[in-house]
């Protein structure tokens, strides 16, 4: 089933970016804030410790969770921000790497950051998403 997000390209922008570069939701459609996903195991460990790609699916993982728990799916999905504690662009596209092709065709526009630290010991990666759904 089609999520109710449109993406949107534009012929004018760089084809390079491994994501559309907008995304709308129709009229009526709720929003859904999902806080930052973490690559926290169900005991409250930090999964995948010092594994950049491990945590990123581990993450990955959660927010898929997390958005089925508001009736909402990939597909739904808008737009990402991934978050990677690293200075080293190489540990970015890591991270990026496996969220975005856990993300297949759903190209949602995103935004890959580094920042010097995360919420929790040993995390290395979180995944912030908005997604949009209609309710039936």
């Amino acid at each position: 089933m089609p999520g109710t997000v449109t993406l949107i390209r534009s012929a004018q922008l760089s084809d390079v970016a491994e994501y559309a570069y907008a995304a709308t939701a129709p009229a009526g459609a709720r929003p859904v804030f999902l806080a930052g996903a973490c690559p926290l195991n169900e005991d409250g460990s930090t999964a995948a410790v010092g594994d950049y790609a491990g945590q990123a699916a581990k993450a990955f993982e959660n927010m898929r969770t997390a958005l089925a728990a508001a009736g909402a799916s990939l597909e739904d999905v808008i737009s990402t921000r991934v978050l990677v504690a690293s200075t080293r662009q190489e540990d970015l596209v890591t991270a990026w790497a496996v969220v975005r092709a856990a993300f297949g065709e759903h190209d949602a526009p995103s935004t890959l950051l580094g920042v010097t630290v995360l919420g929790y010991a040993d995390q290395l990666v979180e995944i912030e998403a908005v997604a949009a759904v209609l309710d039936s």
